[in-house]
């Protein structure tokens, strides 16, 4: 019988009324796999997912199908996002049987998991054809299969070995500048992004592309970050009247976005845009900030703390249907009714036209120009054209309000948590809104309440009061940089702390020495057919990436050389093999670290908070700052306080100029050096 009713995952839920027999990823399933010699259906996808509820609706929900499938072969339903380790390996598998991979995505195994066959989308009748042909050569022709899982085996084993660097490898512009010249013949001059679609945001990319342009002074550089994150505002990817991005768009120009929200979308683009506009002071990028945030607090907020994790890319139409985008598209009838005379204006803003058309009659609202250069062209005043905007914005939202919502993923995961935990520190950083830094805190003690349990470990899933899965290294390492992110704005050691803690954890149960990097899954867990490592940086930038992040800060506060140094050798490793430096742009910001301009700020004495504030304003990416109130015996800051006076120490390499008491002097020499 389909035993889904039993779990708590939404998407897992969504499929528990199939007639298909579904079972979960546990022990019992894949021993009874083993026990009736059967082949293993892994089906892998996620709640916001368009095309596995496609798949649903035409395989899973039909009766014949699931005839097939129960018929012969043991069906395991997972979330992906509950699930990232199982998903990596099969992922990997189906790369290297098809070349491409996605989801859904659909794996047949032997029943001990090693896969023999897999793909994506599947159209009912080819599914059913696929598994009648496997289930007679597994029968009639066992050894064909058995010899093909041992070679693919043997190539998933082989992917997940990282070549080690024993050269010494000296830091050096040179090996940047190169990689972001080539980079540079993907970019898109028109739209921004990389020239092709669909077109994924990448905030790691722009993080790092931001900071290299600052501090190598290429405008060229700087003026293609700012035309990405200008026509991603623009465009229909961005939740103009609710805040909020999409997941990516479909098309070259942002217009048409694969509708769902996802919360590490959310979280990693806040943080940059807030590291834009503490360099640009683009109000634009406030604006895109403050409506996100308010997007975030109304819609995934709980009031444990926690935030849910992605709003689905279908709703209920007119017609109490499912459809992609119902929600959010409109067509001219539609608006013209709404908006009256000032109908004509709001379509030039917003291309109730041919450049806005989408499909069906409906348009997705998208700006092409600037509000000041729509306004002069118009022949009204810029303050005029602004109001007008936000007026037409609250007559949208509030008749879109009325419609059908999409669907909501209410489980609460951890590293995704944390990702927007650090979004809310960074638009503090920028702006200042002290309610932003309240919501942060409020998230990190709910980590430290309900995820991290009396083990030490943390887990990785949340819902209806009950933290399950033992974490990843994701969890781990965004849990790190997030609480390393609040000690940054409150000076509050306790969040280093807690972070050195987790880290240590870290290296006793995630940390692989002879492959000098962090495994995915922890060594307590029960092991899947091969290890996997996480190195590429892809739409959340790779756990060992963000580990090697993490231990550059916690090595300079602690001043522990094992983190320095494992964070070195994870940094050579990788650098030697880095062709393609879209995917591994984190990896390319923690090289930034190791750059002649990185410093390290310690603020000591009764205004140093005052000062941090001021500090955190400025985009200083190359500049960690520490600092304390009162006395402190955290390593870096010991025996820098002074009673009376608020000290600033410049310091580099393990060396400090004299202290100084002139806030404006120091923002001058961190600037100058710069």
């Amino acid at each position: 019988m389909n035993e889904l009713h039993l779990e708590t995952s939404p998407y897992l839920l969504q499929h528990a009324n199939n007639p298909v027999y579904w079972k979960a990823w546990n022990p019992n399933s894949l021993a009874l796999a083993k026990k009736e010699n059967k082949l293993i259906i892994v089906s892998i996808g996620y709640s916001a997912c368009h095309w596995c509820h496609v798949m649903e609706h035409e395989s899973f929900e039909d009766h014949e199908v699931a005839s097939t499938m129960n018929a012969n072969f043991v069906s395991i339903k997972i979330d992906r996002e509950e699930r990232p380790d199982i998903d990596a390996v099969y992922m990997k598998a189906v790369q290297i049987m098809t070349g491409h991979g996605g989801w859904p995505m659909n794996v047949i195994t032997l029943p001990d998991g090693r896969p023999i066959w897999g793909g994506t989308y599947f159209r009912k009748n080819d599914w059913i054809n696929s598994l009648e042909r496997l289930q007679e050569i597994y029968t009639q022709q066992p050894q064909t299969i058995l010899d093909y899982a041992e070679k693919l085996s043997e190539g998933l084993q082989s992917l997940s070995i990282i070549s080690k660097n024993v050269a010494e490898a000296s830091f050096s512009f040179e090996i940047l500048e190169s990689l972001v010249s080539k980079w540079q013949k993907s970019f898109d001059w028109d739209f921004g992004g990389m020239a092709r679609a669909p077109k994924f945001m990448m905030p790691t990319n722009y993080e790092f592309l931001l900071r290299f342009g600052h501090q190598t002074k290429n405008q060229n550089v700087l003026d293609f970050v700012n035309l990405t994150l200008t026509k991603m505002a623009y465009g229909g990817l961005f939740d103009t009247l609710d805040g909020g991005f999409s997941r990516y768009s479909v098309d070259m120009k942002w217009h048409v976005p694969h509708f769902e929200k996802m919360l590490y979308d959310n979280g990693q683009l806040v943080s940059l845009y807030a590291n834009a506009y503490k360099l640009t002071g683009n109000q634009l990028y406030k604006e895109i900030i403050e409506k996100t945030l308010q997007f975030v607090e109304k819609e995934w907020l709980t009031t444990e703390g926690s935030f849910y994790s992605a709003l689905d890319a279908d709703s209920l139409n007119t017609e109490n249907h499912l459809e992609e985008g119902a929600f959010y598209v409109w067509t001219k009838t539609e608006l013209v009714k709404l908006l009256h005379n000032d109908f004509e204006l709001f379509a030039v803003v917003f291309n109730v036209n041919e450049y806005g058309f989408w499909e069906h009659e409906n348009y997705v609202l998208i700006q092409n120009q600037s509000l000041s250069a729509i306004a002069k062209q118009q022949d009204i005043s810029l303050e005029t054209l602004v109001q007008k905007k936000k007026n037409w914005e609250q007559i949208l939202y509030t008749e879109r309000e009325k419609r059908n919502k999409p669907r909501l993923d209410d489980k609460c995961l951890t590293s995704w948590n944390a990702i927007m935990l650090k979004g809310f520190v960074e638009a503090y950083k920028a702006i200042g809104n002290k309610k932003y830094l309240e919501i942060a805190l409020q998230n990190a003690n709910f980590i430290v309440k309900e995820i991290w349990d009396s083990e030490g470990n943390l887990k990785h899933s949340y819902k209806d009061g009950k933290a399950t899965i033992n974490g990843f290294l994701e969890d781990y390492a965004h849990v790190i940089q997030a609480f390393i992110s609040l000690y940054e704005v409150t000076f509050d050691e306790n969040w280093l702390q807690n972070a050195k803690q987790l880290t240590d954890y870290a290296f006793d149960n995630f940390y692989d020495v002879t492959a000098q990097f962090f495994s995915f899954t922890s060594h307590q867990d029960e092991a899947l057919i091969t290890k996997h490592f996480e190195v590429e940086d892809n739409v959340i930038p790779a756990s060992n990436s963000v580990m090697a992040d993490a231990l550059f800060k916690l090595s300079i506060y602690f001043e522990n050389s094992h983190y320095e140094n494992v964070c070195y050798q994870m940094v050579q490793n990788i650098i030697q093999t880095v062709d393609y430096p879209s995917a591994f742009s984190n990896w390319l910001n923690v090289f930034l670290h190791y750059s002649e301009q990185n410093k390290e700020l310690a603020i000591c004495g009764n205004k140093a908070l005052h000062y941090l504030e001021k500090i955190n304003k400025n985009y200083l990416p190359y500049i960690l700052v520490a600092g304390s109130e009162t006395v402190t015996n955290l390593p870096f800051l010991k025996n820098r306080f002074a009673e009376n006076e608020t000290l600033f120490y410049l310091c580099q390499n393990k060396a400090c100029d004299l202290p100084t008491t002139d806030f404006e002097q120091i923002i001058k020499e961190i600037k100058a050096k710069n």
